[in-house]
């Protein structure tokens, strides 16, 4: 075999290989985040429990894909399209290992709030829980793609979770004054809500990272986004 179509073809293997295991990661995080939320809504314990044991998963892909990203970028020297794709490839699983710890942070309170009854408000949640996770189902879909429209349209839609999160805080504190007996509990459901949204922050990372291995435009804090 040609020595340079040798090298050719083990670095679009390698190339290959990490991107499917960021695609990997990315299921197993928005699995995660769903099984989280689930075992909220249902006071399942055990879910809880399996979200914080499978985010060690995520954790050892991160480190794979690091690992593997720094032995391409030295054994191939990639440049210009290359380049951005493992440069952005490990910083998308960055974001994922990011939200996948939400997710945890997501299953421990729900843990703490099962050992009291529950909150009505607990179901205010799933509006925040829908529209962060569309935000990782097209942030994932974006990288897997390269689709820079997709990846566009994300940061608009996160600022609409802002405001989602904002006013459902909001409605929690009120209810939080009305009845003192259970703030422990309130607060709980606060900091769910906060995790959701910084969830739908790293999926818009993503999407920036979309961008930038398509076409080396770095629109992050791009206010005009």
């Amino acid at each position: 075999m040609n020595p340079q179509r040798h090298i050719l073809s083990s670095f679009d293997k390698a190339l290959n290989q990490l991107h499917e295991d960021l695609l990997r990661m990315a299921s197993l995080t928005v699995s995660n985040i769903n099984a989280a939320i689930r075992s909220l809504i249902d006071r399942d314990a055990d879910l809880a429990n399996q979200v914080i044991a499978e985010d060690n998963e995520v954790d050892q892909l991160e480190k794979s894909i690091d690992a593997d990203g720094i032995f391409v970028l030295t054994k191939f020297n990639p440049v210009a399209r290359d380049l951005r794709r493992v440069l952005s490839t490990m910083k998308a699983s960055s974001n994922f290992e990011r939200i996948s710890d939400q997710a945890v942070n997501i299953a421990r309170r729900a843990k703490r709030l099962m050992q009291s009854n529950e909150l009505s408000e607990t179901r205010l949640v799933e509006p925040i829980y829908a529209h962060a996770l569309g935000l990782l189902h097209d942030a994932v879909r974006a990288f897997r793609e390269e689709d820079i429209e997709l990846a566009m349209s994300l940061k608009p839609r996160d600022k609409e979770l802002d405001r989602q999160q904002n006013e459902l805080i909001n409605k929690i504190t009120l209810r939080m004054e009305e009845d003192r007996t259970r703030v422990k509990d309130y607060v709980d459901l606060i900091f769910i809500v906060r995790y959701l949204e910084r969830a739908g922050d790293h999926a818009v990372n993503v999407g920036e990272d979309a961008v930038y291995a398509s076409s080396a435009k770095d629109i992050r804090h791009n206010g005009a986004l």
